[in-house]
This record gives structure tokens, sequence and C-alpha cells, in this order.
């Protein structure tokens, strides 16, 4: 390996440890009762891009920027972009150092959804606190599992509504 991918595998790995703390699990032990998301989709509303995240009936909405919207529909449709958007290039490096996106977990706590991305490096596990948004992209990048608390999926899933637009 050489010097750059060291500080390159070093310097994602070190970034857990003085990042905020997230437990050993990847956050699932603070969920009532964990649920797998089984379906993203990026659609287009009046206040802008809106990812959902759907489960058992229902989709929890969580507004993105377009960026990060555009991010995730071409993961989820096998797009390449004509130029790496900023989860791209981190898929890429993770990649190529035989990295990998284990899970998310997303959780709501005052108004603000959070994510904590748990990925596996040369054998070390380490859980980074994220945006929820970011950590979405990297996990549908890696088809990764998407996880939630079954009390988040019923206060704030909604029954989906017939798209008034397209995908992006």
């Amino acid at each position: 390996m050489t010097i750059l991918s060291r500080v390159i595998v070093t310097s994602l790995l070190l970034a857990g440890l003085f990042h905020a703390e997230v437990q050993a699990d990847g956050g699932i032990s603070n969920l009532s009762d964990p649920v797998t998301i089984t379906d993203v989709k990026v659609r287009m509303s009046d206040h802008g891009p809106v990812v959902l995240l759907q489960a058992e009936g229902k989709a929890i909405p969580i507004f993105v920027d377009p960026t990060v919207a555009l991010s995730i529909q071409g993961a989820l449709n096998g797009e390449k972009l004509p130029r790496p958007l900023s989860h791209d290039l981190m898929h890429t490096i993770l990649d190529t150092y035989g990295g990998k996106v284990l899970q998310t977990v997303i959780t709501l706590q005052d108004g603000t959804y959070y994510g904590a991305l748990t990925v596996s490096v040369q054998g070390q596990v380490k859980t980074f606190d994220s945006r929820s948004s970011d950590s979405i992209a990297l996990a549908t990048h890696f088809k990764a599992p998407i996880i939630v608390g079954r009390d988040l999926l019923n206060s704030a899933g909604r029954l989906p509504e017939k798209p008034k637009a397209d995908t992006l």
C-alpha cells in the first residue's frame, strides 16, 4: 500500500475517533424496534428535492439539497455522471481500498434527522456521525441497509401519495 493510500485510509478511520461518538453497534441499540427501509425514491416537491424512505406502506420524507438528490438518484439508477460528485468520490475511494458501507441508521432528534454510517475498511469497523442525506447517499451507492426505528416510521412516516412530478 502506498503512503498516500495509508494516509487516506488512516484519515477515514481516525475521523471516527474524533467525531461525535456513536455506539459500536451503529446506533441500532437506541432504536425501539429497528425497521429496514425497503425502497428509496427521490422526488421533486414544492420545497425542493425530497428523499422518500419507504417501509411497511409508509414513506419518511427527508428534504435534501439538489446535489445529494442527484447523487442518490444516480446510484438508484446505476447511472455514472460525467464528473463524480462527493458521494461518488467517497464510494470510489472506499471501494478502491476494500472498504464498504455496512449500514446506516437514521434517527430524528429535536426536528433534525441524523445518520450513523457504519463503514468497514481493512477489517476495521467504525460508525461515523453524519448528515442523514450523506449517509443515505453512501448507503445507496453501496446498496447497504438503511435502518430506522419503528417509532420514527410511525411518527414521521406518511402514506405515499401519487407523485405530482417525475423523479429527478
